[in-house]
Formats: structure tokens, C-alpha cells, sequence
């Protein structure tokens, strides 16, 4: 069979903290070729002029929920995934509370093979860990999975983990990453009581971050980098959404060195309390978004080498589930196809680079979890590639969003920045908003 090419001309490559003037050449899967000026070598090559965009490689975002098996009504594998594509994120990793819950080997391997058939992006999932399967984790090939997901404070799908003996046995027992959703259960109960017992189930958002407190972080989080000190287990805290919290993480040697590393979400670095009375429960997350020298504190830690990696957290909920009273509203919100164009006008803004969205959002997610080939524009890797016309205006409208819930917590936001085509493996997927119907995702693979 002859392999695809295509010929990238007159691109602004964005890789390894640079950003250089050339074009690239893709042939089968991979990038064969990256130079100041490469010709087309026979008619074959498809040639796409890329003057004036740049090239980003794709992001690998590792922190999703796709809802599927179980809570399709939400979304699914496949419905999200695409968006995911059309945003410029082109592998993702998935979390395991889902109906049943991925915390044995057999339904993680279920999950597996829905994603080969219906999948549009790269996939790996997360095994979950509970109170009674270290059985089932001490089975998992490292090989084969991104990693390890424990919950510290309950979320959708309640799989909580609160039994110390056990989590400090599944630190000692797993060489995975252990991703960890850190808040204190406990604070949490007793605030939300205090707040149902003044307000009863309706309580305004604005007491969300209060009840989900900073205190209920921090407390939460310090035991789990306590715990990994200890037994030298490799911790990934998830979601980061206190500026106290960013304190208890080094900059201080390269991430591949590092023992203990954490992640932000677009959208604490996005929005702060005082958005909750205009959005209400479209901005009810768990953690919660908190105040704006909370974001502040984020955005500092991020750019000094504090916070390693941002990600999604992409949860959907219903309209309808999420129309309700406080206490009966869901927590998450969808977010893979704006991240990008998001992180993209904080660049617009002047917070931040656009090598640093790179390295926060393509590069690190790659060395942290070891994924192989992915993550850098780089010769002899996969060509998942994203090119981005940076002045091209958009509007985020009910008729342009493609997660199933069919909302966005962005909806009315104008960008900047425009994806205008995605590559996976080296084929075309996604151009000027349009899919094309080609089966080009895999299974991420691991360097361990």
C-alpha cells in the first residue's frame, strides 16, 4: 500500500520552546521531515500552504470523562472525542468513573475496545482505584494504561477512596502514575451541612467554593504528597485550584525527574467566584473555581515550573442536570474543543507564551506519562499536528458546539484563534470545521 504524504509549506512551528519558520513533511503515520524548504517529490504529495499559521503539536490532554459505558445520555467516546479533534486536542486519557466503573481489568478492557471502534482522537484510560481492588491494580500492566486514578474526595460516580491503610498500601504496591482528586471529605460534609441547615437544598453558587473549601484542598492534597514522600510512590495531583496548594510543589529539578507533579484546569485559570452569578451551575466544579488571587496564584505557579500541566477535566452533565438546585446539580462542565482557543487568548492577552501553551499542554503531558512519540513536532514522531490561524475570530454559539450535552460554559465568548486543521497519525481529520471521515485514531502507547 503507498503511504499517505503531505507537505506542510511555510508554517510556524511551535515545538521544544522555540517557534521556527519551515515546512514538514508527513509520510504514512509519522513526520518524516523538517526543514526551511522541502519540495514536493512527486505529484502524489498533498501540498497545504500554511502562510501565516502556525503549527502546534497535538495536545494530549490528560483528564477527561466521556461518560462511556453507562452515562451516554451525557456523552459519549464518540461525540467527544470529535470535539476534541476540532479543538486540536488529538489524544486524550479517560477517566474510570463511569457505570460500571473501570476498576478491573475486564471492563478496562471493554472501554479499550469501544474506543478502537468509535474513537475520532488517540486514547488511553485510567484504571480506578478503590477501597477493595488492589487486586485488580496489581494486575495492570503499566504498559498498557496511562496510569492510576484514585478519588480522595468523592465525585460523580462516588468512588471514593478514604481508608488510609489501603491508600498507603496502593502507594507502597503500584510503580503507575497515581493521579488523585485531593479534597478532604469530611470538610466538605460539614460545610455543606451548615450550608443546608441556613439555606436548605438551594443554596446560591457562591457558597460552592466555600463549601468546597480552600481548606478542604489543602488539607487533602498535603496528606497525599505526605504519603508519597513516604512510600516514593509517582503522584500526579489533578486540578489544582487553590493558591495555596501551589506551595507544596517544586520547580526546582526537570519534570522528568520528578516524584510529585500537579495539573491545572482551563477553567481555574479562566474564571473566579465572581462568575458565579452569571453562570451559576456551568461553572459548579469539583474542585471549585475560587477567587481570583486563587487564579492569580495558579497562573504564577504555572509559569514558573510549579504546575506542570494544564488539562480539561471535561465532565458533562445535561442541561437539564444541570438546571437544578444546588444540591442536586452535578459538578463539571464540557471543555476539550475551547481549551485551546482559550489558553490561545491568554496568549492574545500577554499571559502567557504560546511555546509555553505548548509545552504546558503538548509536551508535558508526554514526559510525565511517558507517552511514546506523541507531544512534539519532532522528526520520526507521530504526526498528530494542529494548525491554528491566530486572527481569525470566532464566536462560541449553541449552533458551533459539538460536545452531546450541547453546552459550553464558554458560550457568548468570542476567540481569536482558530484551529483550522487537525492531523492524527498523519492523516487529515478535521479541516475548516468540517470532519473528514477517516479512521486514523490509536491506542496510545508508553515508553516504561
Amino acid at each position: 500500500m503507498k503511504l499517505r504524504t503531505t507537505l506542510i509549506k511555510n508554517a510556524h512551528i511551535v515545538t521544544d520552546g522555540k517557534t521556527i519558520k519551515g515546512d514538514i513533511l508527513i509520510e504514512g503515520n509519522y513526520i518524516k521531515e523538517i526543514n526551511d524548504s522541502i519540495s514536493a517529490k512527486s505529484a502524489d504529495v498533498h501540498v497545504l500552504d500554511a502562510e501565516g499559521k502556525y503549527v502546534l503539536p497535538g495536545a494530549i490532554d490528560d483528564q477527561v470523562h466521556f461518560r462511556e459505558p453507562g452515562l451516554t445520555q451525557k456523552a459519549n467516546i464518540e461525540t467527544e472525542s470529535r470535539a476534541a479533534i476540532a479543538g486540536g486536542i488529538t489524544s486524550f486519557i479517560e477517566m474510570p468513573n463511569t457505570n460500571p466503573q473501570t476498576t478491573t481489568v475486564e471492563k478496562l478492557e471493554e472501554k479499550f475496545d469501544i474506543a478502537a471502534k468509535t474513537s475520532y482522537a488517540n486514547y488511553s484510560f485510567m484504571f480506578g482505584g478503590t477501597n477493595d481492588n488492589l487486586e485488580e491494580i496489581l494486575k495492570v500492566d503499566p504498559k498498557s494504561v496511562a496510569g492510576l486514578k484514585l478519588f480522595l474526595g468523592s465525585s460523580t460516580g462516588n468512588m471514593l477512596v478514604d481508608d488510609p491503610a489501603v491508600l498507603e498500601n496502593i502507594f507502597k504496591s503500584t510503580d503507575m502514575v497515581i493521579s488523585v482528586h485531593c479534597e478532604d471529605e469530611a470538610t466538605i460534609k460539614k460545610n455543606l451541612q451548615e450550608h443546608i441547615d441556613k439555606f436548605g437544598d438551594d443554596i446560591p453558587l457562591k457558597y460552592h467554593p466555600i463549601i468546597r473549601s480552600e481548606e478542604a484542598c489543602y488539607i487533602s492534597s498535603s496528606r497525599a504528597i505526605e504519603l508519597a514522600k513516604k512510600t516514593g510512590a509517582r503522584l500526579h495531583v489533578f486540578h489544582l485550584s487553590t493558591g495555596k496548594e501551589t506551595n507544596l510543589f517544586s520547580n526546582k529539578i526537570p519534570l522528568k525527574d520528578k516524584k510529585i507533579t500537579a495539573e491545572v484546569c482551563i477553567h481555574h485559570l479562566w474564571f473566579s467566584d465572581e462568575d458565579y452569578d452569571k453562570k451559576g451551575t456551568l461553572i459548579k466544579w469539583n474542585p471549585a473555581v475560587k477567587t481570583k488571587e486563587d487564579r492569580d496564584q495558579l497562573w504564577e505557579a504555572l509559569l514558573d515550573g510549579r504546575i506542570d500541566v494544564i488539562a480539561t477535566d471535561h465532565a458533562p452533565h445535561t442541561k437539564e442536570e444541570k438546571n437544578n438546585v444546588y444540591t442536586k446539580a452535578p459538578s463539571g462542565g464540557p471543555l476539550v474543543q475551547h481549551a485551546i482557543p482559550a489558553m490561545l487568548e491568554m496568549y492574545h492577552k500577554g499571559k502567557i507564551s504560546i511555546e509555553k501553551v505548548v509545552e504546558k499542554m503538548c509536551h508535558n503531558p508526554a514526559i510525565l506519562f511517558q507517552v511514546e512519540k506523541r507531544g512534539y513536532v519532532k522528526e520520526g514522531y507521530f504526526a498528530d499536528l494542529v494548525l491554528v490561524d491566530l486572527n481569525n475570530p470566532w464566536t462560541v454559539k449553541k449552533d458551533n458546539i459539538l460536545y452531546k450535552c450541547g453546552w459550553s460554559p464558554f458560550e457568548g465568548a468570542t476567540f481569536k484563534s482558530r484551529i483550522t486543521h487537525t492531523f492524527l497519525n498523519g492523516a487529515l481529520v478535521y479541516q475548516n470545521g468540517k470532519f473528514n471521515e477517516v479512521k486514523a485514531a490509536k491506542r496510545l502507547t508508553f515508553d516504561r
